[in-house]
């Protein structure tokens, strides 16, 4: 052996020592199921504590999770699927159901939930479980809710001679008339920011619209129930009850809740919390939360069925684990401990009973509302046609067009937004 080739032999074995040990240590890190979670906005940050304790009881099984903004989440998802670069779970907004499956992106669930002691359809609010569900067949499992409610200046109320908001059209109308008759100038009995759908939308519910005719192949904006249901809430206007300002108009909506600006208010549950700090303390015991009156009564005083849900999508190569995540956030201890962290609200009613939510008053509204919630029309395109609704009505809110031009106008939008549904749905595609 030259001097040379007993040099190189003797390299040779630190080299090898070391590509084993290296190898050793890679097959370590990679042993094991890794899970690619997704979760939108603090969720994302927050749903890390709840994994750690799933992947302590689960060894096997790591979770990788992302966090996403909210306002990338929806882009970010759709350039995934087209890159074949999914995640195994994702949380995504329950109105984005119909376009994931539409896609084939998200997995058919219903084998997962028949065979799970965990998710039990019964467990969790009618409205909201149906958001989940195309054609009878669940998509996704619904991790925590949202809906829209009355917040209130109870002292205000109280002066024009009510102890609790009226639960029909006609009750609440006049209250909001004797509030106004009190007000200063410059002071509302409600606020209903005209760049929100979700008001006209509630409404229209509530009166009995479907919103989307035939299948959801065209608007049905124009038919009796939504104009019915349209004609209240430009009266709001009309009549001075409700000031004609958008979002952007309102610098500070909590002050000038506090200032006594409205008396009144529809919004959602994140805003229990953002009153608790943005409100001074002389105010805190003189504000209120209540379901949603209806045309008829509490019973008609549907809301929107909202929140975020979890998913699994098709080309994950570890449904089982990725099943078993979904389980385990949505166990009722799970989903309290989520709500403490969170402030969102649960989607298992006995997650309810936990003191957490049981005692906050403010959040009665909120339990009693989800129980007569309403999923939108479960086509892909209800986002776009929702924003649609409050672009048409603020020109009949500000006097710009009538409101049959308006609700024409607004069906002949939707026809086109749903042009290609209707040709999709005529080829069988």
């Amino acid at each position: 052996m030259t001097r040379a080739s007993g040099v190189a032999a003797a390299l040779r074995v630190p080299i090898l020592a070391a590509s084993v040990w290296l190898a050793a240590c890679g097959a370590d890190r990679g042993a094991g199921v890794v899970l690619d979670f997704w979760a939108l906005g603090q969720e994302g940050a927050r749903v890390r504590e709840l994994v750690r304790d799933f992947e302590r009881e689960n060894p096997g099984i790591r979770v990788d999770v992302q966090q996403i903004p909210w306002t990338a989440a929806h882009e970010k998802l759709l350039t995934a699927y087209v890159g074949e670069a999914t995640p195994d779970v994702a949380q995504i907004g329950n109105t984005w159901i119909a376009e994931f499956a539409a896609l084939r992106a998200i997995e058919p669930l219903g084998r997962w939930i028949e065979a799970s002691a965990v998710v039990e359809p019964d467990a969790y609010f009618g409205g909201i479980w149906a958001t989940n569900q195309l054609d009878g067949i669940a998509y996704g499992v619904p991790w925590y809710v949202d809906t829209r409610v009355i917040f209130y200046r109870k002292d205000i109320l109280t002066r024009a001679g009510y102890d609790a908001v009226p639960s029909s059209w006609a009750g609440w109308r006049e209250a909001l008339e004797r509030i106004q008759a009190q007000a200063d100038a410059g002071e509302y009995a409600i606020f209903l920011p005209t760049d929100e759908w979700a008001q006209p939308v509630i409404l229209g519910l509530q009166a009995g619209s479907p919103l989307l005719r035939d299948g959801g192949r065209y608007g049905a904006f124009e038919a009796p129930a939504f104009r019915r249901a349209f004609d209240f809430y430009l009266g709001l206007y009309r009549d001075g009850l409700a000031p004609v300002l958008a979002n952007t108009q309102v610098a500070n909506v909590y002050q000038e809740f506090a200032r006594g600006t409205f008396a009144m208010w529809i919004t959602g549950p994140w805003n229990i919390g953002e009153f608790r700090r943005r409100l001074p303390s002389e105010l805190q015991d003189r504000w209120a939360t209540a379901p949603l009156p209806g045309p008829t009564g509490a019973a008609s005083g549907i809301s929107l069925a909202g929140g975020s849900s979890l998913v699994i999508f098709r080309a994950s190569a570890h449904k089982p684990e990725a099943w078993k995540l979904i389980e385990y956030l949505s166990r009722r201890e799970q989903q309290v401990r989520f709500y403490r962290l969170t402030g969102d609200l649960p989607a298992r009613r006995e997650a309810w009973q936990d003191p957490a939510l049981a005692g906050n008053r403010h959040a009665r509204a909120f339990r009693e509302q989800l129980e007569r919630v309403a999923p939108l029309p479960q086509v892909p395109e209800m986002e776009l046609i929702a924003n649609k609704v409050y672009e048409h009505a603020e020109a009949a809110i500000r006097g710009v067009a009538s409101a049959e031009a308006v609700l024409a106008a607004l069906d002949r939008d939707v026809d086109r937004i749903l042009e290609k549904r209707r040709w999709l749905l005529r080829s069988g595609t």
